[in-house]
């Protein structure tokens, strides 16, 4: 069994004797959980100094005087606190003048960096790293007094050392630390964070993937309690078991958040945003009750993609007060039920300002277009928007095919803001060429007035060739159409459904639109 188990990066022998027992495959779970931390990895911020990077240096100068120990004490801790962790070390070696450097320094520390090959991407850290990696962390942290500009520990399997973590979470409290990014390598899954958690008040981002949440309810919340993490601006986590409960109590704690992502999460998220500062939220392959936009003034960004639930309820979203909510997506008609303000919107609703968001310029939509009540609810939700710009469209495959509509049906809905006028841009992904999609696409080069570009690209195997689908594309567009309109069409290659959300990308504000097609 233990030969059979070595060929395992991922699982522990536990877990893969315990699946086998129980009829499965553990290759399975492997393929599975590697899939899951490469989404969550791509995820993580970079840190702020790289290992990898070549070294290079002029040829030292004839009367061979050390210019650089000669520098500023500050410039010199700025230096030091762009190094690995180990080259930052070994700089006391240099000089009796470098030797206080790195303790005054604010320390930048990868654990990646500890491990051959780990931060090249040679290879992947496994379990039998953790029995060395772990003391040398904790040596590490120990040996500088603080504070730490910015911590990440990703590469430890750290169910069998959760004593010497909880020792971390006291030190980084103790000493202080800005960025924390904080991994468990699974399995198993349930690994604890340690309450104590809570106590590093000097946290300004915070990321955590693979951990059980610590219980918040015996923990003081409400009026006149004390803010859990009062300067934490970026919040995410990844495949974190946590209770809605205690995702409110660290939201209702972190007033200055400006950035939040939830990624992975298996409980069902009943998300309810309040700050005044939130600028972007990211919920992505999770499952989800609700998200609920209650009072947020400077929410810019709502990007949920991947949403799931259980026995196919609908998940609501509500839109109240977000006046400068920009970009929105991906809503599916099909699951989300879209409530703006105190009403929800259905097929019998009226469009009215009431049941309209008109900050929203950029709007993304997935649809199933082979699903008759999906495609009707559609044009319901583009009125919600009216003054949309770009509007993205991503279709999508389904096997529960309940009919699909012809162009009669899109030149009986009546009129739509947004299509007729406002609209610039559109991309259409994962199109198939079925009745609906080409119906919808005929709609919109009739009826749109201000659009300038259109991007198609076609499902993966739909079509025999790219000139297959150009051809249908171009049979879309009326002879009369006016030639200001430039449509490109490309050839799909990635997985069905679209490739995984880059969720780096979201909430990069750089970015201007993390949905547009590259």
């Amino acid at each position: 069994m233990a030969n059979q188990n070595q060929e395992f990066v991922h699982i522990d022998d536990r877990t893969a004797a315990d699946m086998r027992r129980k009829g499965f495959d553990p290759h399975e779970m492997e393929q599975s959980t590697q899939m899951i931390l490469y989404y969550l990895y791509t995820s993580l911020p970079a840190p702020p100094v790289s290992a990898a990077s070549r070294l290079s240096a002029l040829r030292a100068p004839s009367d061979v005087v050390d210019r650089i120990s000669q520098l500023p004490f500050a410039l010199l801790r700025d230096i030091v606190s762009r190094l690995p962790v180990k080259d930052a070390m070994r700089t006391a070696a240099i000089s009796r003048r470098w030797r206080p450097v790195w303790r005054c320094s604010p320390l930048v520390f990868a654990d990646a960096h500890l491990i051959p090959g780990a931060i090249e991407g040679r290879r992947q850290p496994v379990r039998a790293d953790t029995p060395g990696l772990v003391p040398a962390v904790t040596r590490v942290l120990a040996a500088h007094p603080g504070p730490f500009r910015s911590v990440h520990l990703v590469c430890g399997y750290m169910d069998a050392h959760q004593r010497q973590l909880a020792r971390w979470i006291q030190t980084l409290i103790d000493k202080g630390v800005s960025e924390l990014v904080l991994v468990n390598r699974p399995w198993p899954l349930e690994v604890p964070l340690p309450a104590a958690l809570f106590g590093i008040s000097t946290l300004t981002r915070l990321y955590l993937g693979i951990w059980k949440f610590p219980d918040t309810s015996g923990l003081r919340r409400g009026a006149g309690a004390e803010a859990t993490f009062p300067h934490l601006r970026d919040l995410v986590l990844s495949a974190v078991l946590i209770e809605n409960r205690d995702l409110d109590f660290v939201l209702a704690g972190s007033p200055a958040l400006e950035t939040l992502g939830i990624q992975g999460n298996k409980n069902g998220v009943r998300l309810r945003l309040v700050g005044q500062h939130i600028r972007c939220v990211q919920i992505c392959m999770c499952y989800v009750e609700s998200i609920a936009v209650v009072d947020t003034p400077n929410l810019e960004r709502l990007l949920v993609w991947g949403s799931m639930t259980r026995g196919g309820s609908c998940i609501r979203v509500k839109i109240g007060n977000a006046p400068k909510l920009s970009l929105l997506g991906y809503l599916e008609p099909g699951i989300h039920m879209l409530e703006i303000r105190n009403t929800v919107i259905t097929a019998g609703v009226r469009a009215s300002p009431s049941t309209m968001a008109p900050s929203v310029k950029i709007l993304g939509l997935h649809v199933r277009f082979g699903v008759r009540n999906d495609v009707k609810m559609l044009p319901i939700f583009l009125k919600c928007f009216p003054n949309v710009e770009t509007l993205h469209i991503m279709s999508a495959k389904t096997d529960e095919v309940t009919g699909k509509l012809n162009l009669k049906f899109w030149q009986e809905v009546g009129h739509i803001e947004s299509i007729r006028s406002c609209i610039k841009a559109m991309t259409f992904r994962e199109f198939q060429g079925v009745r609906s999609e080409v119906a919808f696409l005929k709609f919109v080069f009739q009826s749109a007035q201000a659009l300038k570009k259109a991007v198609i690209v076609s499902a993966k195997g739909s079509f025999t060739s790219i000139g297959e689908a150009i051809s249908k594309v171009r049979s879309l567009t009326p002879d009369n159409w006016a030639s200001n309109c430039s449509v490109f069409v490309y050839e799909g290659s990635g997985p069905e459904g679209g490739g995984l959300w880059n969720f780096r990308k979201g909430c990069d504000f750089s970015v201007s639109d993390p949905f547009a097609y590259h």
